[in-house]
This record gives structure tokens, C-alpha cells and sequence, in this order.
């Protein structure tokens, strides 16, 4: 066992227990002075903390390089792809810029072959221009806004006085230049198209049908523009598209007659164009063409346009059995459409006209307007209430309503007097009795409909207003 005793400050001198085989005299030991024992201790801990430390931190520079490495791998990646999403979006926008300008220039160039043909005697080459230019304004919008900038719609206005080939190739591209496009419709008119057509029409003895179909469907998109309205209806336009309707010549196809009928229509919202539809026999027309349920909302819609000015309404009551006939539309309970514009044509002219509403009781109104008031749409029955209100006035001769056509109703409160004065027992008798039963039915079914408990009884009060 070794010992290790302090001889001085400066050293220290280690002593071994002599073995058996030694000599008890003789020594062995080394001498090493403080100093450099420290410094070897700490040499030997150093070295061995500073390796591993060293290592930790290779490690560390390790692990942090690959991930450094990772991520400039995945930006170099990212960068490539947007570099890419880039070059492609430019590439994209040259190619659609270099077609708008390829597009731009075809438009170009066909614009000035129209105004070229237009000159041109030759036919050939007028139809073919129109031709090109119907072709392109057919499905594309962008197509028909820059063909109008371009100055295609004078040519093709201008061809409208040529051979009917050209004449019919000009009004078919004019046609597809004014689809969906206002601007356009409002030139064609104002490049003078309305009274071109109207006078190739006039000239046509007999009219050529391909040519007047292509009319009436100019005339159809022309007046959905509501600028258009007041300038085609005073044109002369409606006389032309009432006979095409009517087609007496049966020269008309059905496409023909749908189109002019709904043409009709858009004129009729302008009002003035009411009393151009009026100097027509159109509305003897529609109500004795009632019935067919393809075409019978747009005829009750014209007449909703119609009835909403006084000559409108006059006019209506002068076809004869126009009241059962509107009646008779009232009963149509698988066309709700239908019977809302019908009733409310009848609730104009009952809130409007006395003698109206007495032609209406006669025609047998009650019962489809109690009808509509149980089971009808909710606009029917509003308006269905309201046209038996106006209905309510009409009891012993009392009258609250406005003057009827010009005549006073004082006037027509005299007449229905001296009516009932000659009238006869058995006449009065019997009136009697059928307005008993009417009233009494009226209670029976207005209380199923939980209607006002006053809403039968006779009452001096009509509002005047119309809501629905």
C-alpha cells in the first residue's frame, strides 16, 4: 500500500512498502513538485472534457448543417417553382395578347370587306361579308362589341335596301350584333334599321317570308332596349306585327307568330304604345285567342298592359262576351299565372267602371272569385277580395265608383233608377231572391275562410287604391 507523506511545501515523496524478496534498506520513489502534478491532473481532466465538448459540438455543427443544407434545398426548390409559375404566366399573357391582337386584326379586316361590299355591286360579295360578320357575332360577346366599334352596323343598315339574299344575310348579322348587347341595339335603330325594314317590307308584294321572319325577330330584339320602345311603336311597326300574328295569309311560321307576339308585348309596357295597339284589332284578337295555353299568359299579359290606361279598358269591355270569357280563364286552376293576370285585369275594371261589375255579376264572377279566395295563390286571393269588394256596390242601384268612360255616375245612378222603376214585380222578386242566395252563400264561404266577419255585408265605404 502506498503512503504519501507531505515533507515539505514543494514536494512530496511517495514511499513503497518493501516487498519480502527486497532489502529493508534499500528505497525506490520519485519526486514530483506540486506544480507539476497540478498541471498533469488538470491536463488529463481537461483533455478529456474538452474532447468530448468537442465532439458534442462536431455533432451540433453536423446537425445544423444538414438542416441548413435542407432548407437551401427547399427554398432553391420553392424559387424553381415560383420561377416557374412565373415564366408561365408571362408566357400565358404574351400568347393571349398576341391572340387578342391575331383577333383584333381579323375583326379589322372584315369590317373593311363589309364596307368595301357595301359599295359593291356585286352580290356575292355583300352576302359574304354579312355572312362572316353573322358568323362571328353569333356566340361571342367580345365579337359583337368590337365588330359595332369597328363601324360594321352602317354597312349592314345599308344592305337592307339590296337583293334579298343580301337583304336577309345584312339582317340576320344585325340580328346577332344586337344579342345581349344595348349599346348595339341602340344604334341599329338610331343608323335609321326600324324604317328600312318597314319599307322593304311595303315594297315586298308579296312579302317574301324568309325576309319577314328576319323582321320580326329584329323587331322582337330591338324592343326589349326600352329606348327602342316609343321609336318602333310609332313607326308603324305594330300594324306590321299584328298581321304577322294574325297570319290571315298563313304565310307565317309559328316561330314567327311567337316572336311578334312577344315583340307585342315589350311595345305594350310603353304606354303611348297602347293607343297604337288600339287602332289595330289586336284585342278582339287575343281574347277570342284565349284558350290555347301556349301563348295565353303573353296574351293576358299584353292586356294587363293594356287595361292600365282608360282607352286600355274601354276597349276590353267593348269585345263582346269578354267578361265570360276572362271568367271563364279564372277557372283555370292548373295555370296559377293565368288566372293572377286575368283576376287582375278584372280588379282594373271593376274598381274603374260600375257598369263593368254589373256585366261581371252576370257573367257568373261570384263563385270563381270565392273559389280563388279559398284556394287560390295569395296574390289571387288578394285580388280576388278586392274585385268582390267593388262587386258590393253594386246593390239596389247604389254606385260609389268613378266616372265610367267619360259618363258621370250620377248620371248612370239615374238610369239604373229609372231601370228599376220598370222593372216588374216578378223581375224585382226574383232579383231579390238571387241576392239572398248569393249573400248567403258569401257568409257560409267567407266564414270557412276566416275572412273579416263585416267582409259580406254591405258597406258605403270603397277604398280606391290598388295594391296588388
Amino acid at each position: 500500500m502506498a503512503k504519501c507523506h507531505r515533507n515539505n511545501v514543494d514536494s512530496l515523496i511517495l514511499h513503497r512498502i518493501p516487498s519480502a524478496s527486497s532489502s529493508s534498506s534499500s528505497t525506490s520513489g520519485n519526486t514530483f513538485s506540486g506544480s507539476s502534478l497540478r498541471r498533469i491532473i488538470f491536463d488529463a481532466i481537461s483533455c478529456g472534457r474538452s474532447s468530448r465538448y468537442q465532439r458534442e459540438l462536431r455533432d451540433e455543427d453536423d446537425e445544423d448543417a444538414s438542416k441548413s443544407t435542407m432548407m437551401r434545398n427547399d427554398s432553391a426548390r420553392k424559387s424553381e417553382k415560383l420561377c416557374d409559375l412565373l415564366n408561365l404566366a408571362v408566357i400565358e399573357s404574351v400568347v393571349e395578347t398576341k391572340k387578342k391582337e391575331e383577333t383584333l386584326e381579323i375583326l379589322k379586316r372584315v369590317v373593311r370587306d363589309l364596307q368595301v361590299a357595301a359599295e359593291a355591286e356585286t352580290a356575292e360579295k355583300k352576302i359574304a361579308a354579312a355572312s362572316t360578320v353573322r358568323l362571328l357575332a353569333k356566340d361571342d360577346t367580345e365579337a359583337r362589341v368590337t365588330l359595332a366599334m369597328l363601324g360594321a352596323i352602317p354597312p349592314l343598315v345599308s344592305m337592307i335596301d339590296n337583293d334579298e339574299d343580301a337583304q336577309i344575310a345584312s339582317l340576320y348579322a344585325l340580328l346577332n350584333l344586337g344579342i345581349g348587347n344595348d349599346v348595339n341595339k341602340e344604334a341599329i335603330v338610331k343608323a335609321g334599321a326600324v324604317h328600312k325594314m318597314l319599307k322593304l317590307i311595303e315594297s315586298s308584294k308579296p312579302p317574301n317570308q324568309a325576309i319577314a321572319e328576319a323582321i320580326v325577330a329584329n323587331f322582337l330584339g330591338l324592343s326589349a332596349l326600352d329606348a327602342n320602345k316609343p321609336i318602333i311603336g310609332s313607326s308603324g311597326a305594330i300594324i306590321f306585327l299584328v298581321k304577322t300574328l294574325k297570319n290571315f295569309e298563313e304565310t307565317s311560321s309559328s316561330q314567327a307568330r311567337e316572336d311578334a307576339l312577344r315583340a307585342l308585348y315589350n311595345l305594350s309596357i310603353h304606354q303611348q304604345n297602347v293607343l297604337f295597339i288600339l287602332e289595330t284589332d289586336l284585342i278582339p284578337f287575343l281574347l277570342n285567342t284565349l284558350g290555347d295555353m301556349e301563348v295565353s299568359e303573353r296574351i293576358l299579359a299584353i292586356l294587363t298592359n293594356v287595361v292600365s290606361v282608360p282607352e286600355g279598358r274601354k276597349a276590353i269591355a267593348g269585345v263582346v262576351e269578354v267578361f265570360p270569357i276572362l271568367v271563364d280563364v279564372l277557372n283555370w286552376n292548373d295555370s296559377v299565372k293565368c288566372q293572377e293576370k286575368a283576376i287582375y285585369i278584372l280588379m282594373l275594371m271593376a274598381h274603374k267602371g260600375y257598369g263593368d261589375r254589373k256585366a261581371m255579376i252576370e257573367a257568373g264572377i261570384e263563385s270563381s272569385l270565392l273559389e280563388l279566395v279559398l284556394v287560390g295563390s295569395p296574390l289571387a286571393q288578394k285580388r280576388a277580395s278586392r274585385v268582390l269588394e267593388c262587386l258590393r256596390m253594386v246593390d239596389k242601384g247604389k254606385q260609389v265608383s268613378a266616372p265610367v268612360y267619360g259618363i258621370s255616375s250620377s248620371s248612370s245612378l239615374g238610369r239604373e233608377r229609372g231601370h228599376d222603376l220598370r222593372m216588374s214585380a216578378e223581375s224585382k222578386a226574383v232579383k231579390q231572391l238571387v241576392q239572398q242566395s248569393l249573400q248567403s252563400n258569401m257568409k257560409r264561404i267567407v266564414k270557412r275562410a276566416n275572412l273579416p266577419h263585416d267582409f259580406v255585408t254591405t258597406s258605403q265605404h270603397f277604398s280606391k287604391s290598388l295594391t296588388f
